[in-house]
């Protein structure tokens, strides 16, 4: 009885089909960042509100249908920009917002960790600013946000507990929102400078912040006066 010949062109063909659609998500999925990159670029210039699909679009090089192939309009896109920025900032709080030890780590060192890197994102995502704080961002997105602010204080409490351990925990709760009250005034401050005078005003909010921690954490704070 003679040999079928066309098993193995059937598993070459098997494998091409499968091997299709990976290829086509890959490419859905660069184009789903380029669309991005390209918001992040139009929001960070005019703001959420000014924005448009249009100028999405043009930024991103592709015409409007393109876009509308991924997402159906400008607060889609602007949720999921948002979500996943949040996302790496979550991923921030994680590895710069620990409990230190006062007695090994100055309060100073504990600022400067931590303001130096939430600037550093910032700095490398401007949209996040336009998007967290503009007037008429979508809803999601501002449930997101009150949560990763709910979060933010959280960790912030963690990381200002041990250098004021006699504190109360409602107290503790007050220094955190201080603290992150204090920081965001100087972002927006910060993030409207270049250059030196950039650099000048991150000084300037680390200095608020340690003047204003140092007295509340006394004896236990290994700063020197």
């Amino acid at each position: 009885m003679p040999e079928k010949p066309e098993k193995a062109g059937t598993e070459t063909t098997t494998a091409a089909a499968e091997e299709r659609p990976r290829r086509r998500q890959a490419r859905g999925e660069r184009r789903i960042t380029q669309l991005l990159e390209a918001a992040a670029a139009v929001f960070s210039t005019t703001g959420y509100t000014a924005a448009s699909t249009n100028a999405i679009a043009r930024e991103a090089g592709v015409s409007p249908g393109t876009l509308y192939q991924f997402f159906p309009n400008k607060e889609a896109i602007a949720i999921e920009l948002g979500s996943r920025l949040m996302h790496e900032m979550r991923q921030s709080y994680d590895e710069v917002l620990t409990p230190a030890d006062p007695a090994a780590t100055s309060l100073e060192e504990v600022i400067t960790g931590a303001v130096d890197r939430f600037i550093e994102f910032n700095g490398r995502h401007p949209a996040f600013f336009a998007l967290m704080h503009g007037p008429d961002i979508p809803g999601r997105i501002a449930e997101e946000h009150d949560a990763l602010h709910t979060t933010l204080v959280a960790r912030v409490e963690t990381l200002v507990a041990p250098f004021v351990p006699d504190a109360p925990a409602p107290a503790v709760t007050r220094t955190a929102r201080m603290c992150v009250g204090i920081y965001k005034a100087g972002l927006e401050l910060i993030l409207a400078h270049e250059g030196a005078e950039r650099e000048a005003y991150i000084q300037e909010l680390k200095e608020a912040l340690l003047r204003y921690l140092r007295p509340l954490a006394g004896a236990s704070c290994a700063d020197t006066p």
